[in-house]
């Protein structure tokens, strides 16, 4: 017996050396989402920079994982382009984002009962396969936690862990019949909240990663600026009662405090920052100053707004996150830019992090933002 313990630690031993050794020797991933509604072009998509592509999103309707009400021709012609992406990329894995913050609100009853999560898992499945896509992203928004007024319940903890394990078993039954690995993921809330109601414990078992959304910590919720993905809290120390405490860094370490690998862990990137109106300067250059949310802008139309004398740059170098300000016309600006990205991609690295994900491709037509990606991420290429 004592000698069936040891070779049992022994092999276990050897496997987790094997697992963080393949882990270490693989090129760092980054995933990139493609927004359905958008449109899909293929010789628009770099597909040689990307490791995975996520097609958002699939509807949880009635039990079953499905295209949105009347969008199943659109999304089966998407699919059938994407597919013509592995030709200048084998290697590239394509899966569907399953929910999203508005079609997320069928989860919690499908999940319900064993029965209900067969129906779920078949279905799932059913999509996979007549899509030809090499796995399946699971965005709910949130299990055991209000997202965009879905319903919520407290065994969401429990049945979202029986819904990714359901999967997972399902996966591996087709892979096995085809000799392949199908992929389950999930993107994950970037606030302690989300970590205290779930249990990624023992979810992460039947992921091969997890996607933490580390973006929109300050957003239109509140009437103060702030950062929306910075890597690190930055100066709040100057007006501390508006202080949140949140970061990219912050999620990534709870992520691991809460029971998941950091080579499981992908560290999410917003190509969109969020501006702010009537917001005065105060000794922080408008950062954490009251204001009132104007809007979301795609980096595209943010570098148009660095065109303009009016808007002037600033480097957070606590929070490493640049921030634009007009003083005359009192507009902040949270944004991420090629040199806050680099930072970034040199933290995965020095973490041992799976990689990085951002949302969403059509928001930076001009590849700035994921060219500085690849090749901070992919060093030994040199630049192109």
């Amino acid at each position: 017996m004592k000698n069936w313990k040891l070779t049992f630690f022994t092999i276990a031993l050897m496997g987790s050396f094997v697992f963080c050794l393949n882990a270490q020797n693989r090129k760092p991933y980054i995933i990139g989402y493609v927004a359905s509604w958008k449109g899909v072009d293929p010789e628009k998509i770099p597909a040689e920079k990307l490791t995975h592509l996520n097609y958002a999103f699939a509807n949880v309707e009635n039990g079953v994982v499905t295209s949105g009400k009347g969008l199943a021709e659109r999304d089966s012609l998407n699919f059938i382009l994407l597919q013509q992406l592995k030709k200048r990329n084998p290697d590239l894995k394509i899966l569907v984002s399953i929910g999203g913050w508005t079609w997320s609100k069928g989860f919690s009853d499908a999940v319900l009962t064993e029965e209900s999560r067969e129906k779920l898992t078949r279905s799932g499945i059913d999509f996979l396969i007549k899509h030809q896509l090499d796995g399946l992203d699971f965005d709910w928004e949130y299990p055991a936690w209000p997202g965009d007024n879905n319903p919520v319940r407290p065994e969401d903890r429990e049945n979202f862990v029986a819904m990714l394990k359901s999967f997972r078993e399902a996966l591996d039954s087709l892979g096995n019949l085809q000799d392949k690995h199908y992929l389950s993921t999930i993107a994950s809330g970037g606030f302690r909240q989300y970590l205290e109601v779930n249990d990624l414990r023992t979810a992460q078992q039947y992921l091969d990663f997890i996607n933490i959304m580390a973006y929109d910590l300050f957003g239109a919720g509140d009437r103060i600026t702030g950062h929306h993905a910075n890597l690190f809290n930055g100066e709040e120390h100057l007006v501390p009662e508006k202080k949140k405490g949140r970061s990219a860094d912050s999620a990534v370490l709870e992520h691991i405090e809460f029971g998941v690998p950091a080579e499981k862990i992908v560290l999410g990137v917003p190509f969109y920052g969020k501006r702010w109106k009537n917001v005065e300067a105060g000794e922080t250059l408008g950062r954490y100053q009251s204001g009132e949310f104007d809007k979301s802008m795609p980096y595209a139309q943010i570098k148009e707004l660095l065109k303009d004398d009016s808007y002037q740059r600033h480097w957070d170098s606590q929070a490493q996150n640049p921030f634009l300000f007009a003083p005359t016309a009192n507009y902040w600006v949270t944004y991420e830019d090629e040199q806050s990205m680099a930072v970034k991609m040199n933290y995965i690295l020095k973490k041992g992090l799976a990689g990085a994900m951002f949302w969403e491709l059509s928001e930076d037509p001009e590849g700035t933002l994921l060219e500085t990606m690849f090749q901070a991420l992919n060093p030994q290429n040199g630049s192109k």
